[in-house]
């Protein structure tokens, strides 16, 4: 007889649950329905009798570790009524004390020689490493009982888990829910299936939690991992048909008008990858099927150029282009840098203009009412031919006569509302050119960014000059840091300038929202050093120690989001003429900014950093003539992670090298949206690293079934696990990128 049961049943009513443990599931692990539960799988698998590796703890972390019991004692507490617990376990390299303060009744089965699984945060005492108060089971001996047969020898599942649920308690959930669980209907084809040589998803739920063997193991992995690349890649599909569909205006080039002028005048050669990217994007805006197409590549690789030719062919075929940038500093940086590159051709309605020039307008949320109603009326009769600018550009009362392609410069940075409140203001679906700085390992490209056809930049222009790399590790010697402020000195005496970036503004010590490391890892060393590190340094405090101390007699600059807008733009002004010598700021300045003469920057607390984010910081240097230098300061001990990840930004240039770096250190998670949506994933065992093969496959087969059932009406179940999986926010998470 069936028990009723069924992936979306609530745990409330699921048999031996009760609602006591179905609340304790919600509340601390966000688990509602068997399907939710079925779909917390092990963190990793333990055998009785097997050593967990003790001396692989860390400080601070919640752990569930096996170990051997190997002394019990008790003794009065010195300040207190009452007795304490120390119970001794180790694994025959390392020792971990267990306390238990006060106790009466703890220590129930601790006796030497017997295992157990324990679980709680790893403290440090006088050398002595320590799980204050945690929880436990004892495993049985070789004579237990067969109601416990799980833990006699099989491979024992270990969950993620919390304080307030174990993973013993898990188990014990699933367990139950398992023995009355009927084998759920497969929502993959029979054909995919066999094709594949995939095992059944009700065998697949079962064998990864109570595994028979280490094959049936791998087989339940091997299914389920892919059921979460195929639903990302359905998602995709989907959505890549829908685009397809919604025609766009064909924006041919011209033999003769702004583009040919620019390309005539330019001063310099494109690269040969510049000119394969040209060709793509002038084919792809010529037909009515909207391009969207992601431009990645290195620091400095000219992507804006690029961008700005394709912008130029709609301004030809008598459409706009808008470029949308994440902060109001990267907005007027490009709008002053195609204005510099257009020149005469960027000056329509100005006296000296070429006679096929079009017009840059700028909008920014905290520019003038006088500024705003003039770029306003620009876009809305045509006259502005690109219009440059921020969130503003989406708000209500932003008009456009005829809006032909939108270009979004760091993609990361915004929500799919802001680029699709964009898109809608075209008469019809415009083109779309994604650009990022910060190079996307095929992977990430194939799931994130799966949407986007993609283009790569991998030559630097001519003219590029080297980046100089180094850590300095005051922790270990701190006279490198007063090396590092005389190499700036240096640099600005022979007539350069520097950049010095801090972590934080400083005051009140929250960080401007524009300026949050666009990754999301920007603070990833935090947990390298421990609970008590400092606060990491701010611009408000160490920009007047360097005037008065290391850097006194230079001209130095401040730069941050909490600025107005016409301080901020008068102080880059300002760099860029060379009025600045050195200019302290924030991230504010860690894309766009490109000022030639600027060769050396030196990074405060830079282990707070990520990897990409450091790479795209240190490129604002070296932009013209002479070497670049970079030196990333930090307190992080040698052998450390965040000392390990300074360390290979050092050591390589290569963008795409760092950024699956990032992808190795980063939890995959963040990059497949599971922190951006803010909800709980089922996307827990696909490796953008490891399985690259599968993912490949997987978006084959999804391209082909999409193609012939675009809406899945005829796969219910499939579009049913599709939905559950890859919910409504993820997918929306997953077009933005």
């Amino acid at each position: 007889m069936s028990s009723g049961l069924s992936l979306q049943t609530p745990l409330r009513r699921a048999p031996g649950i009760g609602d006591k443990t179905a609340k304790a599931l919600a509340d601390a692990l966000d688990l509602h329905t068997v399907g939710d539960l079925l779909h917390h799988f092990p963190r990793r698998y333990a055998r009785h009798g097997e050593h967990t590796d003790l001396a692989s703890l860390v400080e601070g972390e919640d752990v569930t570790v096996m170990a051997q019991v190997q002394s019990v004692s008790r003794r009065p507490m010195r300040q207190r009524r009452g007795t304490m617990l120390s119970v001794v376990v180790g694994d025959g390299r390392r020792a971990l004390t267990l306390t238990f303060f006060n106790a009466t009744w703890q220590g129930k089965g601790l006796e030497p020689g017997r295992w157990g699984l324990f679980a709680g945060r790893v403290t440090r005492f006088r050398e002595t490493w320590q799980l204050n108060h945690p929880h436990y089971q004892v495993l049985p001996g070789d004579d237990a009982a067969s109601e416990v047969e799980e833990f006699a020898g099989a491979l024992i599942p270990v969950y993620p888990a919390t304080s307030a649920v174990t993973t013993w308690q898990l188990a014990n959930c699933i367990k139950t829910v398992l023995q009355v669980f009927p084998a759920p209907p497969d929502p993959l084809p029979d054909v995919l299936k066999d094709t594949r040589g995939l095992v059944d998803l009700g065998a697949a739920l079962h064998d990864i939690h109570r595994p028979p063997s280490e094959g049936a193991l791998d087989a339940a992995r091997q299914r389920l991992t892919w059921d979460e690349a195929f639903a990302l890649q359905v998602t995709l599909a989907q959505r890549r048909h829908a685009a397809a569909a919604s025609p766009s205006r064909a924006r041919p080039p011209r033999d003769s008008g702004v583009l040919a002028s620019f390309d005539a005048a330019l001063p310099f050669t494109l690269t040969a990858g510049q000119r394969d990217v040209g060709e793509t994007l002038a084919a792809e805006l010529a037909v009515s099927s909207p391009m969207h197409r992601l431009l990645q590549g290195e620091v400095g690789s000219g992507k804006t150029v690029c961008a700005l030719r394709a912008m130029l062919q709609v301004v030809d075929a008598g459409g706009q282009a808008a470029l949308l940038a994440p902060t109001e500093v990267l907005a007027a940086q490009h709008a002053r840098s195609l204005r510099a590159m257009l020149g005469p051709l960027g000056e329509a309605g100005e006296l000296g203009a070429a006679e096929e020039a079009t017009r840059i307008a700028l909008l920014t949320g905290s520019m003038s009412a006088a500024a705003r109603r003039r770029t306003l009326a620009e876009a809305a009769s045509g006259e502005a031919g690109i219009v440059v600018g921020t969130h503003a550009l989406i708000q209500e009362g932003v008009e456009f006569a005829d809006l032909g392609l939108v270009v979004v410069d760091e993609q990361h940075r915004f929500g799919v509302e802001q680029r699709d409140a964009l898109r809608a203001k075209g008469r019809q679906p415009p083109h779309v050119l994604v650009m990022t700085a910060t190079p996307i390992p095929r992977t990430v490209a194939m799931t994130v960014f799966g949407d986007l056809e993609t283009s790569e930049l991998a030559e630097l222009p001519a003219g590029r000059s080297p980046i100089a790399s180094h850590v300095v590790p005051v922790s270990d010697k701190p006279h490198f840091l007063d090396r590092a402020w005389t190499r700036i000195r240096e640099e600005v005496g022979k007539g350069h300038q520097a950049y010095v970036v801090c972590p934080r503004i400083g005051d009140d010590g929250t960080p401007d929202p524009a300026e949050e490391p666009g990754d999301g890892d920007g603070d990833e060393g935090a947990a390298d050093s421990g609970a008590d590190r400092r606060a990491p340094l701010a611009v408000a405090d160490l920009a007047p120690l360097l005037a008065g101390g290391p850097l006194a007699g230079l001209r130095l600059g401040v730069l941050h989001g909490r600025l107005p807008a016409d301080e901020k733009d008068a102080v880059m002004r300002d760099f860029t003429a060379g009025r600045i010598d050195v200019l302290v700021a924030t991230t504010v300045i860690e894309v766009g900014v490109d000022v030639p003469n600027a060769t050396a920057m030196v990074i405060m607390d830079a282990d707070r950093f990520g990897v990409s984010q450091l790479h795209q910081l240190r490129g604002r240097v070296g932009r013209g003539s002479a070497p670049g230098l970079c030196l990333l300061v930090t307190e992080a001990f040698g052998g450390t992670p965040a000392r390990q990840r300074l360390d290979a930004v050092a050591a390589t240039s290569d963008g795409f090298e760092l950024a699956r770096l990032d992808l190795e250190q980063r939890r995959e998670g963040d990059v497949l949206g599971a922190a951006q949506s803010g909800r709980r994933s089922r996307l827990r065992l696909l490796s953008l690293l490891r399985d690259v093969e599968l993912i490949e496959t997987a978006r084959e087969e999804a391209s082909r079934l999409v193609a012939a059932d675009p809406d899945l009406r005829d796969h219910p179940a499939l579009a049913a696990t599709v939905a559950a999986m890859v919910d409504a926010e993820r997918a929306e998470y997953l077009e933005k990128g």
